[in-house]
């Protein structure tokens, strides 16, 4: 299974120098992954009508790095680690904007990226983007077969309810079809996924990330696919969508393993810490911990 870190940005003040020493580290430490969250905007849910989702933790209080500027970054600073969007809001992007950044990320870290997407929950960043957050379901699923024809076709003609291209392409293209991996947590995503995506981002906790395991292995069968070859990646986090002490993460890491996980990332938020360092402490522990185990 491959194990991967959660980077705890929401913690760390946007600091640079943060994000720097993690990433190094968590290639240093022997990760196979890098994993960032993604949102564009925070914003208060205090007074809204209709209200924000009741589970989406996060507000403007909240720093978020750009994960995909981030990724062109860490592309020069490390060697090996896969860079992993979990999840990039996509339905609220341009998406011909997104398979240049793409591209470029894939070409400039040497085929290291697998771009994670989801639909969302925080409508104020759909407005503020020009979006429509009503459409979002439907939008991604048009959008992950347009960035499929974008990154494989010399000369690309799209013509969708939410996209079109006449007779263009961007260059230069990946050398490989990026994967896509899809997360959320209604069934829809699920569905979603078995029929386009190549793997599955699960969060809000072990006992959710099971069920949902469950239902991703029903929709697939539905669809006449394998399990083999899609991706399963838990998220080792607690049902509040915090961060769990290193041993129930090595232990969770364990059970997912043993229900058929390809993918599982270490979560260090909503734990107390105040510091980068305790955040690299809590890396170096876990994976000294589930190697020895």
């Amino acid at each position: 299974m491959k194990i991967g870190v959660v980077y705890p940005q929401i913690e760390l003040d946007g600091n640079p120098e943060s994000l720097d020493q993690i990433g190094r580290a968590t290639e240093a430490l022997g990760y196979d992954h890098f994993v960032m969250y993604d949102h564009v905007v925070g914003a208060v849910h205090e007074n809204r009508s209709p209200p924000l989702w009741e589970h989406g933790p996060y507000t403007d209080k909240h720093p978020f790095h750009d994960p995909l500027i981030v990724f062109g970054y860490l592309a020069g600073i490390t060697k090996r680690i896969e860079l992993v969007s979990g999840v990039l809001i996509l339905p609220q992007r341009q998406t011909v904007l997104v398979a240049k950044q793409a591209t470029d990320i894939d070409l400039l870290s040497g085929g290291r990226l697998r771009l994670g997407v989801g639909s969302g929950w925080n409508y104020v960043e759909y407005d503020a983007l020009g979006e429509d957050f009503a459409e979002r379901g439907p939008r991604l699923t048009e959008q992950i077969g347009y960035l499929r024809q974008l990154w494989a076709e010399p000369l690309v003609t799209f013509n969708g309810k939410y996209d079109s291209l006449d007779r263009a392409a961007i260059i230069p293209r990946p050398r490989r079809q990026i994967p896509i991996w899809c997360g959320g947590f209604a069934e829809r995503s699920f569905k979603r996924a078995a029929k386009l995506a190549d793997g599955y981002i699960f969060a809000g906790g072990a006992e959710m990330s099971r069920n949902g395991l469950r239902r991703m292995h029903h929709h697939l069968q539905q669809e006449g696919r394998s399990t083999e070859g899609f991706g399963f990646e838990c998220l080792l986090q607690s049902p509040t969508v915090g961060g769990l002490s290193v041993q129930e993460s090595v232990d969770a890491a364990r059970r997912w393993q043993d229900l058929g996980g390809t993918h599982a990332s270490v979560v260090t938020m909503a734990l107390g810490y105040t510091t980068t360092q305790q955040h690299l402490d809590h890396i170096a522990e876990f994976r000294h911990k589930l190697g020895s185990s």
